[in-house]
């Protein structure tokens, strides 16, 4: 029995200039990077592409004090992708979901709550939000001592508008607040002698100083219908799953000005019998907080610095997974030989494995009736990825002239079957 596995999506700060440089020929990363400037861009938002690609794309810093709104569109991007690579092409099967402040809003998307246009639209509202209503100028700094120390601290400081923004470790946690205050704040733990750090951040998020910005992002949300996550998802805002839509309203409307618990949701996580945790998003510092309170178990990230696919492979050796059989970067491609022809519910059966291999859901959720883009969250290009798959798999063979038929038009897996099975055996195989 392998061990359970938990993909972690970190928020503010996951960030690295061209971190898919080396991976440029990775149709998974290009395809889902294409989508996001083709959406970002109906949507009013500048595209992210060059940011993740080109080495020399501004840092940081350059993007928080110019641009934060194509920042977060940009760590958006970066996490989904990775999440797509790990899943489709090494076929890693996450048992749980976690993400951090911001990641919490990919976590969704990635579990098919929303679909890409629509975490995007998430994404791109909440910074218009903060453009609508304007917050009074914050930060936040990283303390290094526990939470309830860290309350000790505000409490010397005496200000009401200082609060625990996250409790991330046993020796960090966040605070945020006025410039100001924090300032006093800083002066007070080096008193004590516990080390401040003020973070890269262009608000002081998880403040109910938020509250205003918070309350104009849920109307610029409202008309948005979330979907039951395909996968599990571990909240650390609001310490629990989300297991349905007044769970995502909940976490949606809570992220800005409520803390979050990020210590405790591993450690809950960990009580289950998680083993690994893998950091679905640049740089480390998720992976480098667990490594430092639970070192008994394995912790990952493969996108620390910018890595070539073999580094990728090398990276990914301790987490149990199966190779999707999905052409790859270095032109290597595993192809399926045909089946034998199949029954209607034979060949239904055969699509849910397929389906489910392809795109790392459970395959219990895979019912022939779902709709495989309003329930299941599959874009248009995978769906025609798919599509080229089930052909395959059902031993058939397409008309000479198949420009009438439209993958996106077949919106289950049993309309998928019923076409598949009008159509003439003969399947040929390309190598």
């Amino acid at each position: 029995m392998r061990s359970p596995i938990v993909f972690l999506f970190p928020g503010q700060g996951a960030y690295l200039p061209g971190a898919f440089r080396h991976l440029a020929e990775e149709p998974i990363i290009t395809e889902l990077l294409s989508e996001v400037d083709e959406v970002a861009t109906s949507l009013g938002a500048a595209p992210v592409t060059t940011l993740l690609m080109r080495e020399d794309a501004p840092s940081l810093d350059d993007l928080l004090s110019r641009s934060p709104a194509q920042l977060h569109v940009a760590i958006f991007a970066a996490e989904l992708a990775l999440y797509r690579l790990l899943t489709r092409r090494h076929g890693i099967q996450p048992d749980v979901l976690l993400g951090h402040s911001f990641g919490e809003l990919t976590a969704l998307t990635a579990a098919g709550v929303f679909d890409l246009r629509q975490g995007l639209r998430l994404v791109i509202a909440r910074d218009a939000a903060f453009a609508d209503c304007p917050p009074e100028p914050g930060a936040m700094v990283a303390l290094g001592t526990s939470a309830d120390r860290a309350r000790h601290v505000i409490g010397a400081v005496g200000r009401w508008d200082l609060c625990l923004a996250a409790d991330n470790g046993p020796q960090q946690t966040v605070v945020s607040g006025p410039e100001e205050d924090l300032g006093q704040l800083m002066r007070v733990a080096e008193t004590l002698g516990i080390t401040a750090r003020r973070l890269s951040v262009p608000y002081s998020f998880h403040n109910p100083g938020l509250a205003g910005v918070a309350e104009r992002f849920i109307e610029r949300i409202r008309e948005l219908t979330p979907r039951v996550p395909v996968r599990r998802v571990h909240s650390a805002v609001l310490s629990r799953d989300v297991c349905d839509s007044t769970d995502v309203a909940a976490l949606v409307a809570a992220h800005l000005v409520r803390p979050t618990y990020f210590l405790g949701a591993v450690r809950a996580l960990r009580a289950e019998g998680v083993e690994i945790f893998l950091e679905c998003g640049p740089r480390g510092t998720l992976s480098d907080l667990i490594a430092g309170f639970l070192p008994d178990t394995t912790v990952i990230a493969p996108l620390r610095r910018r890595v070539t696919g073999p580094d990728l492979d090398r990276l990914l050796e301790p987490v149990p997974h199966h190779q999707a059989s999905i052409p790859d970067q270095r032109g290597t491609t595993t192809v399926a030989e045909p089946a034998p022809v199949r029954g209607r519910e034979e060949l239904i059966s055969d699509l849910r494995t397929i389906y489910a291999e392809t795109l790392g859901y459970p395959v219990e959720m895979l019912t022939a009736d779902a709709d495989l883009e309003a329930d299941l969250g599959i874009d248009s290009i995978t769906q025609t990825e798919l599509f080229a798959k089930a052909v395959t798999a059902s031993s058939r063979s397409l008309p000479a002239d198949d420009s009438d038929v439209r993958p996106t038009s077949f919106t289950t897996l049993r309309a998928l079957s019923d076409f598949l099975l009008t159509l003439p055996v003969g399947n040929s195989v390309t190598r």
